[in-house]
């Protein structure tokens, strides 16, 4: 699979100066921590899920999260584990499909193993689990399961836990906790694919719900758990892991309080009016915005919870011709004594020791999500994506 691999190479020649790399399910592991991008969730009581799946990866999804967990009711949990078993069955038996990486969201330890078990041959398609409300006490026995699971069908499996319980968000016993939760995390390190943020569940613990107007940055007991996530959890000394985006709640807007967040001049150059006016009629301008946030706040990829978010996070995590010319200018070897430099954009300074990390992060990005041509912009890489 590979990003954009959807887009005809013609169209993909037109708007990459270098393209989107090639991975598999069996790719390192830090290039598909980087490779998720917009994580699409599915509940798993989907009656034509294996249908779904493959539509949805023929439309450009590379990652989906099958769910046992919130997105359906306590009483339904049976039916949809069966469902499970019967859907990633029948995509086993697809010779050829060309298939996302494929999570199962559980809600107890046990179903890991169970569900391998039942799965039998068939867990050849899935690449790993993720772990709800993590925290060290909680979360041990999930990667406890998940290692006995990875032994007893010798298939990788990757978890990747949701950091969303109120011990985390509540200032008294944040830090206590995201100790706890690094120290469980580094344990298992290697089969720690990324952290996922639980924003919803946060704002429910104070009873708030941000509307499409708003980012998650916007709600300040939000962003700083945010914050502290990524100061203490994603640094970029070797000791952090990719963290994921918070997820965005809404489709179309029916009433607007505030004027849209989307500058008209990058659509009017490139005659693209009317693909401005569809994304904010969508929500998709606050989307856009909340993308952006992630990046700039040092997170990666997103959670999606409809189809249409995976293109503008896909477009949004290309790494753009100049982000590129400085990365490479930054990492060069003749650059390792440090000092600054002017960039080849002659638009801003390049200081090699402080930009360093920034730059090789930068390079995984642009492996993983291709380079723009110099003239193309994130409204060319939306206008392509909508119109295959």
């Amino acid at each position: 699979m590979r990003h954009f691999g959807h887009i005809a190479p013609e169209v993909r020649k037109r708007l990459f100066y270098r393209e989107p790399c090639e991975f598999t399910a069996d790719s390192p592991a830090r290039l598909l921590s980087v490779a998720l991008g917009a994580t699409l969730y599915s509940p798993a009581t989907r009656p034509r899920l294996a249908d779904d799946v493959l539509k949805q990866g023929a439309r450009g999804v590379v990652s989906m999260v099958l769910c046992l967990e919130d997105s359906i009711s306590d009483a339904d949990v049976v039916a949809g584990e069966e469902n499970l078993v019967r859907q990633l069955t029948d995509l086993a038996g697809r010779p050829g499909a060309d298939l996302p990486l494929l999570f199962v969201r559980v809600r107890e330890p046990g179903q890991i193993g169970d569900l391998v078990r039942r799965l039998g041959p068939a867990v050849a398609v899935l690449s790993g689990f993720v772990l709800p409300k993590f925290t060290a006490e909680r979360g041990l026995p999930f990667l406890e399961a998940l290692t006995a699971a990875e032994s007893a069908c010798g298939r990788r499996l990757f978890a990747m836990p949701v950091l969303e319980s109120p011990e985390l968000l509540y200032r008294e016993s944040r830090v206590e906790t995201l100790e706890g939760i690094f120290r469980a995390v580094d344990k298992y390190r290697d089969r720690v694919l990324a952290l996922r943020l639980g924003v919803t569940d946060f704002c429910s613990s104070y009873g708030l719900r941000r509307g499409p107007d708003m980012t998650a940055y916007d709600i300040q007991v939000v962003a700083s758990v945010i914050s502290d996530v990524v100061n203490m959890l994603g640094r970029a000394d070797g000791t952090g892991f990719t963290v994921t985006g918070p997820v965005w709640e809404y489709f179309r807007v029916q009433e607007r309080m505030f004027k849209p967040q989307l500058r008209q001049s990058p659509f009017l150059e490139v005659e693209a009016t009317a693909l401005r006016q569809k994304l904010i009629e969508h929500a998709m301008d606050g989307l856009l915005r909340e993308i952006s946030l992630d990046r700039a706040n040092g997170l990666l990829g997103k959670t999606c919870i409809h189809p249409s978010h995976v293109l503008p996070v896909h477009a949004l995590s290309v790494v753009s011709h100049e982000e590129f010319s400085d990365a490479q200018d930054i990492l060069r070897p003749e650059r390792d004594g440090g000092g600054v430099l002017r960039s080849a954009y002659t638009n801003k300074m390049n200081e090699v020791k402080p930009h360093r990390a920034w730059a090789e992060r930068t390079l995984v990005r642009a492996e993983v999500f291709g380079v723009t041509n110099e003239d193309i912009g994130f409204v060319e890489l939306l206008a392509a994506g909508l119109a295959e």
